[in-house]
């Protein structure tokens, strides 16, 4: 029989001229796969804060095990066993497995002295309960993103915890790292741990999910059990509405080749890729983690530098010797990782997107304030930015909120071609519409746009033609009429029919 361990009731909590929850209620039990769902700005992270104690609530009590608490810091959840795995694994890259693990709560001695030779046999036997084969002295940045979230699972066990939050915990995965993953989730589950998963995924809630609560604009919306509901029914209760087409894929009206790639390689990533792109056209890259599809686009634009091979725009050879040629030949990259390389998030708004023209607003080195505004506002609405004013920093708005201040920034400088990268990660179902949308409608105006996504559904409803890769190499190029599903993951597992132009 599940038992409640921690519940919220009530929970409200204000920022100046914020209501960021109003009378929320959240109910966590045991042996039970919680989904918390809701849009960028639900306040999903808001009462993750509030459940590990790095927020107070301004109204509102929570229960642990029935009875009145308060999480005055991140340390009292600690102790009460509530702990979070958040999307962007915060650890301390040059210290150990073990050191991480047992950071803020280390074994001791009698003497007082750090036991070290305990710590490092009970993170030996963590390791191994995890499956997990690494060993306890190797420092977390020599591991890949999906052991460090082992790591930070470990941790948690390594406190007790009797409540695990996931936060978008399967974003850089691969597909077999998910369902290693989801082995884990079964396993906590089994152990009478609490989960609460937090994810923008329908596949993963309806795979490993019992339950879930729905929040929009900061207040509680409704909740039920997973397997009796819809996708459909989800979504109208997080959006206040039916979501009838995620992907607004207007009729394409393809143009000339604009951008033709030939036998470009760069070693350890990839060799001989080779496609075209075409005006109006969004071209879809698609790959599982590795394929080498993110690095071929940063060769374009000038990060990496290729060691092989030909890049012709409009019928100039060019070397794209750096981001800064690619800019002013007309395109724009939007890279996977928003908030380390898409956005400076201690940065306002304003200064954001503008940033990549800011040489043409200013005069003798002085920055125009009034051209400055007129752009921002001109492609911040566009964009429907939801912010209090364009001076506030990048840093305080949603996940979803912060890919669109990067779209804004790029459309701002009236790019031909329009390089995105993982553009939906990590947001909302509304969101993605809006995002899709915007995609869409570039295209229509004679953008040419290249998609790199790892969600097959993404691909298939977006793309007029796509470019599957697996480990470097393009492994086919389909039509739109001719893509399915099978044809594509076999492709991407190395398994397709070869390339089809």
């Amino acid at each position: 029989m599940k038992n409640t361990v921690l519940e919220l009731k009530d929970i409200a909590k204000y920022f100046p001229g914020i209501k960021a929850l109003d009378k929320v209620d959240f109910t966590i039990r045991t042996g039970e796969v919680h989904a918390l769902i809701g849009e960028n700005g639900a306040g999903k992270s808001t009462l993750v804060k509030i459940m590990t104690g790095v927020y107070q609530p301004t109204k509102g009590t929570i229960f642990r095990n029935g009875k009145s608490v308060q999480f005055k810091t991140s340390h009292d959840a600690q102790a009460a066993g509530v702990v979070a795995i958040h999307q962007e694994a915060s650890m301390f890259s040059e210290l150990t497995v073990t050191e991480n693990i047992f950071m803020g709560h280390h074994l001791r001695k009698k003497s007082g002295m750090l036991d070290w030779k305990a710590m490092t046999r009970h993170t030996a036997e963590l390791l191994d309960k995890l499956e997990l084969d690494i060993s306890p002295d190797t420092l977390i940045k020599n591991l890949g993103t999906a052991q460090r979230h082992m790591v930070e699972i470990a941790k948690a066990l390594s406190v007790d915890a009797e409540v695990v939050i996931m936060d978008e915990p399967t974003s850089a995965l691969s597909l077999k790292e998910v369902e290693e993953l989801y082995k884990i989730i079964r396993q906590l589950k089994n152990d009478g741990k609490a989960i609460v998963f937090i994810s923008h995924k329908f596949d993963e809630i309806f795979e490993i999910c019992d339950y879930f609560t729905v929040f929009r604009d900061g207040q509680y919306i409704g909740e039920g059990e997973v397997p009796k509901s819809s996708i459909d029914e989800i979504v109208r209760m997080m959006v206040g509405r039916s979501l009838n087409q995620m992907y607004p894929k207007k009729d394409p009206k393809i143009g000339e080749s604009i951008l033709d790639v030939e036998g470009l390689s760069l070693p350890g990533y990839f060799s001989d890729v080779s496609f075209n792109l075409h005006r109006g056209e969004i071209l879809g890259f698609f790959g599982l983690v590795g394929a080498g599809r993110s690095e071929v686009m940063r060769t374009i634009f000038g990060i990496d530098k290729k060691s092989a091979g030909k890049i012709t725009l409009k019928g100039e050879v060019l070397e794209m010797a750096s981001p800064g040629l690619a800019m002013r030949k007309g395109i724009a990259y939007v890279p996977e990782d928003r908030q380390e390389q898409g956005a400076i998030l201690e940065m306002s708004l304003s200064h954001n997107i503008t940033l990549p023209q800011i040489n043409g607003l200013s005069s003798f080195g002085v920055l125009n304030s009034r051209k400055e505004r007129g752009v921002t506002e001109e492609y911040g609405n566009k964009m429907e930015i939801k912010a209090a004013s364009w001076k506030v920093n990048a840093n305080t708005l949603s996940g979803g909120n912060q890919q669109k201040v990067v779209l804004a920034k790029w459309l701002a400088t009236n790019p031909q071609i329009l390089i995105l990268d993982e553009p939906t990660k990590g947001i909302d179902v509304a969101t993605k519409a809006a995002v899709h949308e915007f995609i869409s409608e570039m295209a229509a105006e004679g953008l040419a746009v290249i998609m790199v996504s790892s969600e097959l559904p993404e691909i298939l409803g977006m793309s007029d033609r796509i470019v599957i890769m697996h480990e470097g190499k393009v492994t086919a190029v389909m039509n739109r009429d001719e893509a399915d599903s099978d044809n594509i993951i076999l492709a991407a597992t190395g398994h397709g029919r070869g390339e089809k132009k």
